[in-house]
C-alpha cells in the first residue's frame, strides 16, 4: 500500500488536528479508502461521525497521534507520534446482535497474522480485546457501535499495536525501569510512560529487535481481515471465526477474575462461544457466560499447560 498522499483539498473534519493523506486500500477487499491523519482525538470517534453520514463499509481511518485516544472502560493510551499504528475500520457485517464481539474479534485475529508475518513474534488474543506477547500486552481492540436491531447497522473497531513504543530497553537498563533517558525530543511525561510501562506493554520492535513499517503492516492487517469479515455472513463462517479465537486465546485454561457491571468472580476459562462469548467455569457455581466484562489473567490451571502465569 502506498504512502498517504498530501490530501489536498478534502473537507476540515471537526476533531482533526490536520489534513487526511487519501489512498486505496488493498485491492480486491473492501477498504476502499485509507484516511491518513498526523492528528486526530481519536479514530473510533471520527468514523462513528462518518457512519452517521451514511460512509460506506470498508473506509479506513488511521491517525499518527490520537490526542484522546482510549480503550475499554475509558482507559487512556499514549504514544510519541508516529510510532504506533493507531487505525479503526467501518464494517457494516451481517451480523446478529447477539454476535457482534465477533466484530472486535476477527480483527485481533486479523491483526495478530500481520504482527506474526512481518515481525517473526508469536502473538495470542487475550479475551475479549487484547494482543499479548507472553504477559505483555502488544495491542488492545475496541469496537463501538451505535446502538440499534439491524443486523447490518455499522460497527466501528479500533485497534492501537504498539509497533515501536514502548521502545527497547538499553543495555544499562533494568527490567523494572527500561525507558529511555528524557531528551530533547522526549518529553518527562513519555519518558514516565514508557517506565510505567516497562512490565505491561510490549511493542514489534521491543520483541523482534527489527523495525516494522507502519504502512506494510496495514496493508498486511486489512488483506487478512477481508476473508474473516466475509466469513460473519454465514452461520458456518461465524462458527469457524469463533472456533480461530478459541484456538488462539491465552485466556483459554486460564484461571481469571471477571469483573462486569453487577459482579466479580474467579473461575477457570474454559472455552468460547459461538457468538464470541466466554464461557467460565465459576468456583463453586459452574459455567457462566460473559458477554461483557473486563478479565484479568490470575494463573493456569493446574491441568493446562499454556498461556501467561
Amino acid at each position: 500500500m502506498p504512502e498517504p498522499s498530501d490530501g489536498r483539498g478534502a473537507d476540515p473534519t471537526p476533531g482533526a488536528d490536520s489534513t487526511p493523506g487519501v489512498t486505496p486500500g488493498p485491492a480486491g477487499t473492501r477498504f476502499a479508502e485509507v484516511r491518513w491523519f498526523e492528528a486526530l482525538d481519536s479514530t473510533n470517534r471520527y468514523l462513528l461521525n462518518e457512519a452517521r453520514r451514511g460512509a460506506a463499509e470498508g473506509l479506513v481511518v488511521v491517525a499518527d497521534h490520537q490526542s484522546a485516544g482510549r480503550g475499554r472502560l475509558g482507559r487512556r493510551w499514549e504514544a510519541p507520534p508516529a510510532a504506533n499504528l493507531l487505525v479503526s475500520v467501518l464494517l457494516r457485517p451481517r451480523l446478529p446482535v447477539a454476535a457482534r464481539h465477533l466484530a472486535s474479534a476477527v480483527v485481533a485475529l486479523a491483526a495478530s497474522d500481520a504482527c506474526e508475518a512481518l515481525s517473526g513474534v508469536a502473538v495470542d488474543v487475550k479475551w475479549p480485546n487484547d494482543l499479548l506477547v507472553g504477559d505483555r500486552k502488544l495491542a488492545g481492540v475496541l469496537a463501538e457501535a451505535d446502538v440499534g436491531p439491524e443486523d447490518r447497522s455499522p460497527i466501528v473497531v479500533g485497534i492501537g499495536i504498539n509497533v515501536a513504543w514502548p521502545p527497547r530497553p538499553t543495555s544499562h537498563q533494568t527490567a523494572q525501569d527500561d525507558a529511555p533517558p528524557v531528551g530533547k525530543e522526549e518529553s518527562p511525561r513519555l519518558g514516565k510512560v514508557a517506565s510505567d510501562l516497562a512490565n505491561s506493554a510490549t511493542s514489534l520492535l521491543r520483541e523482534s529487535g527489527r523495525p516494522v513499517d507502519r504502512a506494510r503492516l496495514l496493508e498486511r492487517l486489512l488483506v487478512g481481515l477481508e476473508p474473516r469479515v466475509a466469513a460473519l455472513g454465514s452461520p458456518g463462517g461465524r462458527k469457524a471465526q469463533a472456533a480461530d479465537l478459541q484456538d488462539r486465546c491465552s485466556t483459554i485454561g486460564a484461571r481469571v477474575r471477571v469483573d462486569t457491571e453487577s459482579a466479580s468472580f474467579v473461575g477457570t476459562a474454559v472455552a468460547v462461544t459461538v457468538e464470541g462469548h466466554l464461557v467460565v467455569d465459576v468456583d463453586h457455581e459452574g459455567p457462566r457466560t460473559v458477554v461483557v466484562g473486563d478479565v484479568i489473567h490470575l494463573r493456569m490451571a493446574p491441568e493446562q499447560g499454556r498461556g501467561p502465569e
